[in-house]
This record gives structure tokens, sequence and C-alpha cells, in this order.
């Protein structure tokens, strides 16, 4: 039945000719289209599929121009004649065909996309979830659905995640939420979820939840890194303010130092010039003040020369190399960071193999160097031995025209893998360190020429190994 028309139009063959049962049919034909363009382009076979078999053939699909028909066979045995009934559907078929167009589309962006498309149960079971779980997670679909989401968050996490999820979709219907999931393989990567409620029409419950998810870890790892660099520079800021500190500490204190070392030396030369015999003078009481004066000058003289050490270590300038005598340097490092290592116990030991040739470097970076090593050490042993007494060995031999210094602590050593990362700038294993010690200290090695790494003690600590071209004695 064509929807333009109040009754039934019937094409009758007879004899192998098609002719409409209602004239009002033909005159639409005439003001449309020849007949023969409006059937189906297998009409013929049609009619004789439906006469031998004696079944209807239903909707049979045909395009004129922006119309739709749909053409139905039917057989009449009686009138040895086989009706055709035909219908104009282009509004209902023309609506189907955007339909099956558009989920197409959905069904093409929902198995492209790398965001994870899912749907869920309100206690967070999976009803159905996109390809992209295979990509994201390493769970296939089907391997998802009756699952509950929840067994995936992190533990540390889970609890508080379950109440602001059921919360916030009953409240408001929808949450989006960042928290850390774990992939098929074990391993966690973090999560953005955005989520939404579907309530039933009448009670308003929510009958289900539909969450669209994308992986963030290089995201939140990028922050973190950021926020890293950037407490690591406030602490170098902060390094760099202590430095200028201690530089006007070291000068207000010089000053007072020198005037007790003064009246310790005027005090010892009064107390040598007075009779030691004769009435009032006790020589056994005179030796005592003169020991004491003797301990003041001592210690003061001892303070005056850490802070000698400690300004010329502070002072800033352009690198000048020249020749020097690697040991007094050394020894210099061990007296700048002896009240550390007397505060944890630890025993910094020389082993030093006979005399040393000169080495062409700038004092005050070599001594950098060793300070750097010497305090790595001490915290390596503070941590293996918090309680306990250890030592540290600094060694300095010479061998094939190099010198060598060593640093060897007991500490708990360091695997092949974070060894390699060492001097990496900023990787650091310990939460208020920099992460720049070891990496600047191994620049400043190679740029006199020699080098700086990492070997595994025999004493199951590390062991920082130096070189560096010793200076010909021509």
């Amino acid at each position: 039945m064509l929807e333009s028309e109040p009754l039934p139009a019937l094409l009758i063959p007879v004899r192998g000719e098609v002719r409409p049962a209602n004239p009002a049919l033909q005159q639409w034909i005439d003001q449309v289209a020849p007949l023969a363009t409006l059937l189906p382009a297998n009409h013929a076979p049609l009619v004789a599929a439906c006469q031998r078999q004696q079944r209807c053939i239903e909707d049979v699909e045909v395009s004129v121009g922006d119309r739709y028909l749909l053409w139905t066979y039917i057989p009449q045995p009686a009138l040895q004649a086989v009706l055709v009934r035909g219908r104009d559907a282009s509004e209902s078929l023309r609506l189907q065909h955007e339909a099956m167009r558009a989920s197409r589309l959905y069904r093409l962006i929902i198995e492209n996309t790398t965001d994870l498309i899912s749907r869920h149960t309100p206690d967070g079971r999976f009803l159905d979830a996109s390809p992209a779980a295979w990509t994201l997670l390493g769970y296939w679909p089907e391997q998802l659905r009756g699952e509950s989401m929840v067994e995936l968050f992190h533990p540390q996490e889970r609890e508080q995640l379950i109440e602001r999820f059921q919360r916030a979709l009953e409240q408001d219907g929808y949450l989006t939420l960042t928290y850390r999931i774990r992939h098929q393989a074990g391993h966690y990567l973090w999560f953005e979820t955005a989520s939404r409620a579907i309530r039933e029409t009448y009670t308003g419950g929510v009958v289900e939840v539909i969450s669209v998810s994308r992986d963030i870890t290089a995201r939140i790892q990028s922050e973190e890194n950021n926020r890293r660099l950037q407490d690591e520079l406030a602490h170098a800021a902060r390094l760099a303010t202590l430095g200028e500190l201690a530089s006007g500490i070291a000068h207000e204190l010089n000053q007072p130092l020198a005037a007790i070392l003064n009246y310790a030396n005027a005090s010892q030369r009064y107390l040598a010039a007075l009779p030691q015999t004769g009435e009032g003078c006790n020589g056994e009481e005179s030796d005592k003040v003169a020991q004491g004066l003797a301990r003041i000058g001592e210690h003061a003289q001892h303070a005056a020369e850490v802070i000698r050490r400690l300004r010329g270590f502070l002072r800033k300038g352009q690198r000048r190399q020249q020749r020097v005598n690697p040991l007094p340097l050394a020894r210099g490092a061990v007296g700048l960071c002896a009240w550390e290592a007397g505060q944890h116990q630890v025993e910094i030991v020389e082993q030093v193999d006979g005399s040393l040739p000169e080495v062409m470097v700038d004092p005050i970076l070599l001594q950098q160097v060793l300070l750097n090593l010497l305090r790595n050490a001490i915290e390596a042993n503070r941590e293996q031995h918090p309680e306990s007494p250890s030592r540290i060995e600094l060694g300095l031999s010479t061998h094939d025209d190099r010198l060598h210094i060593r640093v060897t602590d007991q500490g708990p050593g360091v695997d092949e893998a974070a060894r390699a990362r060492l001097f990496t700038p900023f990787y650091t294993s310990k939460p208020e360190g920099l992460g720049l010690g070891l990496s600047m200290s191994q620049g400043i090695v190679e740029g006199f020429g020699g080098g700086l790494e990492a070997l595994p003690a025999d004493s199951g600590g590390l062991c920082l190994h130096c070189w560096l071209p010793v200076v010909s004695s021509d």
C-alpha cells in the first residue's frame, strides 16, 4: 500500500504482463516514473520463485530518487497469479538508514578510541567495555564482564574511592576521579575516569554507570618530575644561601677566635715571666694554668684552621689548576667532615701507599670532590650501622702514572642497575638528597683528565674510585 494512496494497490501478473489493479495507482505511476523503474531489478525471478515456492516474499527494497519503496510478493494459486503490493516507506527507511549509519559511527568510535569506555552496575561490576581495555589494562572486554572494578583499585585507595564513587553518583549523578589501577601484568597505572549515572525513569534510582577512562601515568610522572625539580632547585638555592651565610659566619668567628688566641698567648707570656720561687708563688698551680692556656690556644688554633678551610672551600672564583700534593688535600677533606663522622661513630682510616706524586688540579675543586665522596660514605655507613661503630677506608696509591683515590664504605651497597645511574644528575636514593654531588664530582674529575666510577666493595658496601694523571717529575 503506497502511503500516498488511500486504497491498496495490487499488481497482477497475467501471462507475463504486469498491470496496476487500481486506476489511481496507474495515475501515480504515470506521474512519478515508468512502472519498470519502480519494480525490483529482479522482479521476474521473484515472481517465479513466489509461484514455485507458494510463499510470500516480503519487503523487497527499491530506491527511486529520494524515495524508498517496499514490495511484497503474495502467491495466488486460485488465480494462477502473484499479487505484488508496494508501499512508500521513504520516511521510515530513511530514519532506519540514518540510525544504522549512526550505529556504525558509534561502533567505529568505540572500537578505535584510545580511551576506555565501559558500563558498570551501581556496585561497580563491568557490564561491557570497549576494546581499549586490552591496550590500557591488558584485559579483553570479555574478561572484564562480570568482574568488579573495585578489585583493580590500589589497596591504599580502595575504601576511599568506593565511598566517593557511591556518594557522588547518588547525589550528583557524575564524578571525575584520579586514581591508581592495576594492570593485568601487576603494575599500577594512573587513570582519570569520568562517570555518569543512568537513572530509572520513575524511581530515579541508579541502574547503570557509564565511564570514560584514560591513562594519565605519563602526565602524573611529568608533574611529579617537575615538582621534584622545583624542590631540588629550591634546595640548591638554600644551599647557596647557606654557603653565603657560612662564609659570613666564618668571617665573624675569626675575630673572636683571633682575640682568644692572642689573650691565651699573652697570658702564657705573663705567666712565664712570673718568678717561680718565693712567697706567694705555687709552681704546681702555675703549671696547671699554663697547661690550660696552652689547650685554649690549641683549640682556638684548630677552630681557626677549620674556618679557614671552610672559607677556602666556599670561595668563588675561576678554576685555577696547579701542581699540588694530594695528601694534604685529602687530610683537609677528612678534617672538614670529621665532626659529622664522629657524630655517627664513623672512623675514617687513611691508607697511603708510600710517597705520592703531584697532580695538576684546582685544589679547591678536588677537595670538594673528596668531601662529597667522604660524606656519601658516612651516609651509607649511618644507614647500615645506625647505632654501632663503623669505618671508612680512604686509600691513596700510584699505579700506571695515575693517582688512585678510593673511598670504601661499609654501607648497604648498590646494585648494578643503580650503579649505572649513580652519576646521573638529580638521581638520588636519599629522600633529602639533591642528586648533584656525584654527577658534579665526576664532571670535575673528568675536567682534570681523570675519571670517577662506582664499584662493589669486598665488604658489601660501595667503593668510589677516582683516578688522576700524575705530573711528570721533569
